[in-house]
Protein backbone atom coordinates (compact mmCIF):
# COMPACT_ATOMS: atom_id res chain seq x y z
CA UNK A 1 0.00 0.00 0.00
CA UNK A 2 1.18 3.49 -1.27
CA UNK A 3 1.73 5.57 2.28
CA UNK A 4 2.26 9.75 1.93
CA UNK A 5 4.23 11.66 3.84
CA UNK A 6 1.96 13.52 6.75
CA UNK A 7 1.98 17.24 6.30
CA UNK A 8 3.41 17.61 9.86
CA UNK A 9 6.56 15.61 8.68
CA UNK A 10 6.79 17.61 5.95
CA UNK A 11 6.99 20.60 7.86
CA UNK A 12 9.65 19.54 9.90
CA UNK A 13 11.82 17.98 7.22
CA UNK A 14 11.70 21.07 5.19
CA UNK A 15 13.01 23.40 8.28
CA UNK A 16 16.08 21.16 9.11
CA UNK A 17 17.07 21.08 5.27
CA UNK A 18 16.67 24.48 4.87
CA UNK A 19 19.09 25.16 7.78
CA UNK A 20 21.70 22.51 6.93
CA UNK A 21 21.77 22.46 3.37
CA UNK A 22 22.51 24.88 0.46
CA UNK A 23 20.49 24.87 -2.67
CA UNK A 24 23.34 22.95 -4.10
CA UNK A 25 23.45 20.32 -1.64
CA UNK A 26 19.98 20.14 -1.24
CA UNK A 27 19.23 19.55 -5.09
CA UNK A 28 21.30 16.43 -4.75
CA UNK A 29 20.02 14.94 -1.83
CA UNK A 30 16.74 15.17 -3.34
CA UNK A 31 17.67 13.61 -6.51
CA UNK A 32 19.73 10.94 -4.33
CA UNK A 33 16.78 9.99 -2.67
CA UNK A 34 14.56 9.82 -6.21
CA UNK A 35 12.32 12.32 -5.51
CA UNK A 36 10.46 13.43 -9.03
CA UNK A 37 10.94 16.21 -11.40
CA UNK A 38 13.29 19.03 -11.72
CA UNK A 39 14.08 21.68 -8.10
CA UNK A 40 11.47 23.53 -7.56
CA UNK A 41 11.93 27.48 -7.23
CA UNK A 42 11.92 29.39 -4.19
CA UNK A 43 13.45 29.56 -1.14
CA UNK A 44 14.77 26.54 0.49
CA UNK A 45 12.35 25.76 3.09
CA UNK A 46 9.73 26.08 0.14
CA UNK A 47 11.58 24.37 -2.11
CA UNK A 48 11.90 21.00 0.28
CA UNK A 49 7.93 21.44 0.75
CA UNK A 50 7.28 21.86 -2.76
CA UNK A 51 9.50 18.77 -3.77
CA UNK A 52 7.83 16.44 -0.63
CA UNK A 53 4.66 17.22 -1.64
CA UNK A 54 5.07 16.28 -5.51
CA UNK A 55 6.61 13.27 -4.08
CA UNK A 56 3.30 12.60 -2.71
CA UNK A 57 1.27 13.48 -5.73
CA UNK A 58 3.77 11.69 -7.89
CA UNK A 59 2.67 7.80 -8.49
CA UNK A 60 5.86 6.78 -9.67
CA UNK A 61 7.57 6.98 -6.27
CA UNK A 62 7.37 5.32 -2.74
CA UNK A 63 6.98 8.76 -0.73
CA UNK A 64 8.64 7.32 2.61
CA UNK A 65 10.87 5.17 0.62
CA UNK A 66 12.21 9.11 -0.64
CA UNK A 67 11.40 10.56 2.70
CA UNK A 68 14.12 7.42 4.24
CA UNK A 69 16.72 8.54 1.80
CA UNK A 70 16.20 12.05 2.93
CA UNK A 71 17.03 12.10 6.29
CA UNK A 72 18.84 8.87 6.56
CA UNK A 73 22.04 11.31 6.66
CA UNK A 74 20.41 13.31 9.74
CA UNK A 75 19.12 10.46 11.79
CA UNK A 76 22.29 8.21 11.80
CA UNK A 77 25.05 10.99 12.34
CA UNK A 78 26.34 9.95 15.71
CA UNK A 79 25.45 11.84 18.95
CA UNK A 80 27.35 15.09 20.37
CA UNK A 81 30.22 13.99 22.07
CA UNK A 82 30.24 15.34 25.88
CA UNK A 83 32.47 18.22 26.17
CA UNK A 84 35.10 18.19 28.86
CA UNK A 85 34.80 21.63 29.98
CA UNK A 86 31.23 21.20 30.36
CA UNK A 87 30.16 22.10 34.19
CA UNK A 88 27.30 19.78 34.37
CA UNK A 89 27.25 17.06 36.81
CA UNK A 90 28.58 13.60 36.19
CA UNK A 91 25.03 12.72 37.06
CA UNK A 92 23.61 14.23 34.04
CA UNK A 93 23.13 11.79 30.84
CA UNK A 94 25.08 12.16 27.87
CA UNK A 95 22.74 12.76 24.64
CA UNK A 96 21.67 10.44 22.80
CA UNK A 97 20.34 11.70 20.15
CA UNK A 98 20.76 15.49 17.54
CA UNK A 99 18.23 17.77 18.28
CA UNK A 100 17.33 16.96 14.86
CA UNK A 101 17.50 13.60 15.23
CA UNK A 102 15.00 14.27 18.42
CA UNK A 103 12.38 16.51 16.17
CA UNK A 104 12.36 13.56 13.52
CA UNK A 105 11.38 11.24 15.90
CA UNK A 106 9.22 12.99 17.85
CA UNK A 107 7.13 14.14 14.81
CA UNK A 108 7.28 10.61 13.37
CA UNK A 109 6.11 9.07 16.33
CA UNK A 110 3.43 11.63 16.42
CA UNK A 111 2.26 10.22 12.80
CA UNK A 112 2.48 6.41 13.55
CA UNK A 113 5.49 6.26 11.77
CA UNK A 114 9.68 5.64 12.71
CA UNK A 115 12.72 5.79 11.13
CA UNK A 116 14.01 2.08 10.52
CA UNK A 117 18.38 2.26 10.29
CA UNK A 118 19.38 2.29 6.57
CA UNK A 119 17.33 4.95 5.13
CA UNK A 120 13.47 3.38 5.62
CA UNK A 121 10.37 4.84 7.18
CA UNK A 122 7.80 1.65 8.91
CA UNK A 123 4.55 2.44 10.55
CA UNK A 124 5.90 2.19 14.72
CA UNK A 125 2.49 0.91 15.52
CA UNK A 126 3.36 -2.37 13.03
CA UNK A 127 6.00 -3.49 14.47
CA UNK A 128 5.06 -4.18 18.20
CA UNK A 129 2.04 -5.21 16.93
CA UNK A 130 2.91 -8.31 14.86
CA UNK A 131 5.00 -11.02 15.00
CA UNK A 132 7.88 -12.10 13.44
CA UNK A 133 6.04 -15.09 11.68
CA UNK A 134 3.59 -12.18 10.07
CA UNK A 135 6.10 -10.36 8.79
CA UNK A 136 7.87 -13.13 7.12
CA UNK A 137 4.56 -14.03 5.67
CA UNK A 138 4.09 -10.38 3.87
CA UNK A 139 7.90 -9.87 2.53
CA UNK A 140 7.69 -6.81 5.10
CA UNK A 141 12.03 -6.65 4.34
CA UNK A 142 11.72 -3.37 6.42
CA UNK A 143 10.23 -5.19 9.26
CA UNK A 144 12.85 -7.67 9.09
CA UNK A 145 15.68 -5.43 8.70
CA UNK A 146 14.16 -3.85 12.16
CA UNK A 147 14.18 -7.45 13.71
CA UNK A 148 18.19 -8.10 12.76
CA UNK A 149 18.84 -3.88 13.96
CA UNK A 150 17.25 -5.31 17.03
CA UNK A 151 19.39 -7.92 17.17
CA UNK A 152 22.10 -5.66 16.81
CA UNK A 153 21.59 -3.52 19.46
CA UNK A 154 22.70 -6.59 22.16
CA UNK A 155 25.75 -6.74 20.24
CA UNK A 156 27.45 -5.26 22.63
CA UNK A 157 25.21 -5.72 25.77
CA UNK A 158 24.50 -9.18 25.66
CA UNK A 159 26.56 -11.12 22.36
CA UNK A 160 24.73 -14.64 23.78
CA UNK A 161 21.20 -13.23 23.04
CA UNK A 162 22.35 -11.31 19.87
CA UNK A 163 23.07 -14.84 18.54
CA UNK A 164 20.22 -16.30 19.45
CA UNK A 165 18.00 -13.72 17.70
CA UNK A 166 20.04 -14.11 14.58
CA UNK A 167 19.21 -18.25 14.99
CA UNK A 168 16.01 -17.39 16.12
CA UNK A 169 15.43 -15.20 12.81
CA UNK A 170 16.60 -17.80 10.73
CA UNK A 171 13.80 -20.69 12.04
CA UNK A 172 11.17 -18.38 11.82
CA UNK A 173 11.67 -18.21 8.23
CA UNK A 174 12.57 -21.53 7.38
CA UNK A 175 9.09 -23.20 9.50
CA UNK A 176 6.74 -20.20 7.65
CA UNK A 177 8.85 -21.63 3.86
CA UNK A 178 8.02 -24.79 5.00
CA UNK A 179 4.46 -24.10 5.96
CA UNK A 180 3.39 -21.96 3.11
CA UNK A 181 4.68 -24.42 0.74
CA UNK A 182 2.87 -27.48 1.99
CA UNK A 183 6.25 -29.50 2.85
CA UNK A 184 6.63 -31.70 5.15
CA UNK A 185 7.98 -30.43 8.89
CA UNK A 186 10.48 -32.19 10.40
CA UNK A 187 10.44 -33.93 13.68
CA UNK A 188 13.04 -32.25 15.05
CA UNK A 189 12.30 -27.98 14.78
CA UNK A 190 15.65 -26.13 15.67
CA UNK A 191 17.61 -24.78 12.52
CA UNK A 192 19.26 -27.40 10.97
CA UNK A 193 16.33 -29.74 9.77
CA UNK A 194 14.04 -26.84 9.04
CA UNK A 195 17.38 -25.34 6.95
CA UNK A 196 17.70 -28.79 5.27
CA UNK A 197 13.79 -29.21 4.32
CA UNK A 198 14.19 -25.09 2.74
CA UNK A 199 17.56 -25.29 0.94
CA UNK A 200 16.15 -28.60 -0.81
CA UNK A 201 12.89 -27.15 -2.39
CA UNK A 202 14.34 -23.77 -3.30
CA UNK A 203 17.17 -25.83 -5.48
CA UNK A 204 19.83 -24.42 -3.12
CA UNK A 205 22.70 -27.51 -4.58
CA UNK A 206 26.21 -26.50 -5.24
CA UNK A 207 26.43 -30.18 -7.76
CA UNK A 208 23.59 -28.05 -10.18
CA UNK A 209 25.38 -24.70 -10.07
CA UNK A 210 28.18 -24.51 -13.10
CA UNK A 211 30.14 -21.37 -12.02
CA UNK A 212 32.21 -23.18 -9.46
CA UNK A 213 32.45 -19.48 -8.09
CA UNK A 214 28.62 -19.53 -7.23
CA UNK A 215 29.25 -23.17 -5.90
CA UNK A 216 31.74 -21.94 -3.57
CA UNK A 217 29.45 -19.17 -2.17
CA UNK A 218 26.65 -21.54 -2.10
CA UNK A 219 28.98 -23.99 0.13
CA UNK A 220 29.35 -21.25 2.60
CA UNK A 221 26.28 -20.54 3.09
CA UNK A 222 25.30 -23.85 3.94
CA UNK A 223 28.38 -23.48 6.48
CA UNK A 224 27.13 -20.79 7.63
CA UNK A 225 23.93 -21.60 8.64
CA UNK A 226 25.41 -24.49 10.40
CA UNK A 227 27.51 -22.15 12.55
CA UNK A 228 24.72 -20.37 13.47
CA UNK A 229 22.80 -22.79 14.68
CA UNK A 230 25.74 -24.67 16.56
CA UNK A 231 27.14 -21.61 18.12
CA UNK A 232 23.14 -20.67 19.41
CA UNK A 233 22.68 -24.51 20.82
CA UNK A 234 26.65 -24.27 22.54
CA UNK A 235 26.86 -20.14 23.31
CA UNK A 236 24.06 -18.33 23.46
CA UNK A 237 21.50 -17.23 26.18
CA UNK A 238 19.52 -19.87 24.57
CA UNK A 239 20.98 -23.14 26.69
CA UNK A 240 22.62 -23.32 29.94
CA UNK A 241 26.41 -22.98 29.47
CA UNK A 242 28.03 -26.96 29.10
CA UNK A 243 31.23 -28.28 30.44
CA UNK A 244 33.47 -25.98 27.37
CA UNK A 245 32.79 -22.65 27.98
CA UNK A 246 32.75 -20.27 25.04
CA UNK A 247 34.30 -17.17 25.02
CA UNK A 248 31.60 -14.67 22.71
CA UNK A 249 32.46 -11.17 21.89
CA UNK A 250 30.95 -8.18 20.36
CA UNK A 251 32.66 -9.11 17.12
CA UNK A 252 31.62 -12.81 17.26
CA UNK A 253 27.99 -12.07 17.60
CA UNK A 254 28.15 -9.14 15.22
CA UNK A 255 29.33 -11.74 13.05
CA UNK A 256 26.71 -14.00 13.31
CA UNK A 257 24.19 -11.52 13.38
CA UNK A 258 25.45 -10.03 9.65
CA UNK A 259 25.43 -13.75 8.62
CA UNK A 260 21.98 -14.59 9.44
CA UNK A 261 20.83 -11.28 7.60
CA UNK A 262 22.65 -12.40 4.27
CA UNK A 263 20.99 -16.05 4.50
CA UNK A 264 17.66 -14.07 5.01
CA UNK A 265 17.24 -11.76 1.99
CA UNK A 266 18.95 -14.97 0.00
CA UNK A 267 16.27 -17.06 0.96
CA UNK A 268 13.42 -14.44 0.71
CA UNK A 269 14.57 -13.47 -2.79
CA UNK A 270 14.91 -16.96 -4.09
CA UNK A 271 11.25 -17.73 -2.65
CA UNK A 272 10.24 -15.04 -4.82
CA UNK A 273 11.93 -15.64 -8.00
CA UNK A 274 10.40 -19.71 -7.39
CA UNK A 275 6.76 -17.85 -7.49
CA UNK A 276 7.24 -15.63 -10.30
Amino acid sequence: MRKVIPSPVIAIAAEIMSHRETHASMDNLFMYAGAPGAPPEGSKKVKAQEWLRRANTDGSVQPLKVLGRLIEGYMEEPPPEDNPFDDTTEDTPSPTQTQDQEKLTKILGRCELQYVRGGSIVGALGIPSRTLEEFVRERDIAALEHEFNRALENVDKDPREAISAASNILETLCKVYIEEQGLEMPARQDLKPVWNVVRKDLGFDPGRVEDQDLQTILTGLFALVDGIGALRTHASSAHGAGKKSYKIESRHSRLAVHSAHTVALFVLESWERKKK
